[in-house]
């Protein structure tokens, strides 16, 4: 996948896949016209797993790794996620605020050379509601209403994160910066689906 660059591309769908054991994800880019572009990434993670850790391949062959997700410590979740190319070099990290999160979920989203950017949920009451939500004894019932985040960095628009209403869970993503790494755009906006609320 193209990490970088103003090319079309700076906008993608992640598509979760859930099975009983595992959590699929599929990245495919979104073409000018706005159709389903090819497939930029692939994962799967596996659920009730000790440690955090999610591959991503360049596509559902899972023949070439494209970068990996791994969490920082089982001690403290809180600590954040790091996000490696395929030769384990870093390539950046992210981590949600806990105290921020309680009410409206806050990730922050790091990468070396630029100034971290800040992803919030853009509507409180939804934010509010779905928290609520979660507190239910609806393990088996996913909470549909759409949600969205928005990232900024001193005050400017860096990625927005929109969650779309469906059977399966389906996130539109446009990077609004040119030198956002697309890979850690990717991780992030996985992570809004995968880690949110552990």
């Amino acid at each position: 996948m193209d990490a970088k660059g103003p090319r079309a591309g700076r906008r993608f769908t992640v598509t979760q896949r859930a099975t009983l054991k595992t959590d699929r994800y599929l990245v495919t880019g979104t073409e000018p016209d706005g159709s389903q572009g090819r497939v930029l990434a692939y994962a799967e993670l596996r659920r009730f797993s000790l440690r955090e850790q999610l591959t991503f391949y360049t596509d559902e062959t899972k023949s070439q790794v494209a970068f990996t997700v791994r969490e920082r410590t089982l001690l403290d979740p809180g600590e954040g996620f790091d996000v490696l190319d395929a030769e384990g070099k870093p390539i950046g990290a992210f981590h949600q605020r806990f105290f921020a999160s309680l009410v409206r979920s806050t990730w922050v989203l790091e990468q070396p050379g630029a100034p971290d950017a800040v992803g919030r949920e853009r509507n409180r009451f939804v934010a509010v509601l779905r928290r609520a939500w979660d507190w239910l004894p609806l393990d088996l019932v996913p909470f549909a209403w759409p949600y969205h985040f928005d990232f900024e960095s001193g005050g400017k628009p860096v990625m927005a994160v929109d969650k779309k209403i469906g059977l399966r869970d389906r996130y539109v993503v446009e990077v609004t910066v040119p030198d956002l790494d697309l890979r850690l755009a990717v991780a992030q906006a996985v992570a809004l689906d995968t880690f949110q609320g552990r």
